[in-house]
């Protein structure tokens, strides 16, 4: 992961660069169209996707979080969407995101940032253990 940066990814073409990692977070969409247009319409709520490139400036990793305020903790950063690809796993570009998006709520005063992880990604738990994240509460999803 050497010099790897964080990019937000503010096109159409980098949101399409990212559908490969983010498909292995989200296999439900079915091509970068999709994500394009699922991308734009949130950032209307606030979305914000950005990457990790690899040495050739290729996304290996994504995130996508959203600025929010609640009743419990005030002004936050949450995180929607944190997944790197399989082969670029355990080269810091998770830990690299997480350090970017808690840099900008320490910049902007935000005292939390929050985020959801199924409860079958154990290896994701480990290394949010790893960030210094801890379990807070149990999130409730009801479909409809």
């Amino acid at each position: 992961m050497q010099n790897a940066k964080v990019e937000i990814a503010d096109t159409d073409e980098k949101i399409a660069a990212c559908f490969p990692v983010m498909h292995e977070l989200r296999p439900h969409l079915k091509d970068a169209a999709e994500l394009v247009a699922r991308v734009k319409r949130q950032h209307g709520e606030g979305f914000v996707l950005a990457y990790a490139a690899d040495g050739n400036g290729v996304p290996a990793a994504c995130i996508g979080f959203r600025r929010q305020e609640r009743l419990v903790h005030g002004p936050l950063i949450y995180v929607d969407d944190l997944v790197t690809t399989a082969t670029g796993r355990s080269r810091g570009y998770g830990a690299l995101l997480l350090d970017w998006v808690e840099g900008i709520a320490k910049d902007e005063g935000r005292k939390v940032v929050d985020l959801d992880s199924g409860t079958h990604r154990a290896e994701a738990h480990r290394f949010y253990f790893r960030q210094r994240y801890s379990i807070s509460s149990f999130h409730f999803l009801k479909k409809l």
